[in-house]
């Protein structure tokens, strides 16, 4: 079991009541898990509580058994923006994380070009920054967190800041990517329909107790299709869930 979150409780100081409350959950390896919510229901909070970025005000978060007490090597974070460098153009900031790990220059340009191949990137490699699309960069900042190898990836909100059809497109990708690799991954997001395209659980936070309203699992078979009448129902029986959580 690489994460367990057990009693897990986050109270800042300027709020009245906890943002997370008493929070239990177990990803297994290879599980790609999805949070959603109504805004301010704790879900980013609950990412930077894994990712060590924030500390809890109780319980713990277990990765192999170990307890996490701040970042590690072996949880890579993937934001709404995509943080990449425009000094650098798009294999050395895929690199980056790689140079300061010390892994070699020669296994550095394998995995590089291993991961831009599978977003599609490969011709783009040493294009800079600013003439790549928005969608491209977040393609990057995704080939970045791959060449870590951690053993979850967490992912928060990557999508949302771009347009509809771009966003599609790169849960797409996502999915293929994420059926080839079977990472770990822990992702956040407002969208429902995102949530049942990419789980294989839906956690739905509740904005009023901190707690967790609900666990769904997805059983729709991969590749998935937005217009299925599976998917369709069960993105109603969740956005229901969720609108409901929000009232």
């Amino acid at each position: 079991m690489p994460l367990v979150i057990k009693g897990l409780n986050k109270h800042f100081e300027n709020s009245e009541k906890a943002t997370l409350n008493e929070i239990d959950l177990e990803i297994e390896n290879g599980e790609f898990v999805c949070i959603v919510g109504a805004s301010g229901c704790g879900k980013s909070t609950l990412l930077n509580l894994v990712a060590g970025l924030e500390k809890p005000t109780g319980g713990k978060i277990l990765l192999d058994g170990k307890e996490v007490n701040g970042p590690g090597a072996d949880r890579t974070v993937m934001f709404q923006e995509h943080g990449l460098f425009p000094w650098l153009n798009v294999i050395e900031n895929v690199k980056f994380g790689m140079k300061l790990a010390g892994v070699p220059e020669e296994e550095q340009e394998k995995k590089a070009m291993y991961y831009l191949e599978m977003v599609h990137l490969q011709d783009y490699r040493d294009y800079p920054i600013h003439q790549i699309s928005g969608g491209m960069r977040q393609r990057t900042a995704l080939a970045r967190a791959l060449t870590m190898d951690s053993k979850v990836l967490l992912m928060d909100e990557p999508f949302s800041a771009l347009d509809k059809q771009t966003s599609n497109r790169l849960r797409e990708e996502l999915q293929r990517i994420w059926m080839e690799t079977k990472k770990t991954i822990l992702f956040i997001t407002h969208s429902v329909e995102e949530a049942v395209y990419l789980g294989d659980r839906v956690v739905a936070l509740s904005p009023d107790t901190g707690r967790i309203a609900s666990i769904i699992n997805i059983g729709i078979p991969r590749p998935r299709h937005v217009y299925s009448p599976e998917f369709v129902e069960l993105r109603h029986q969740i956005m229901e869930q969720v609108r409901g959580e929000a009232v």
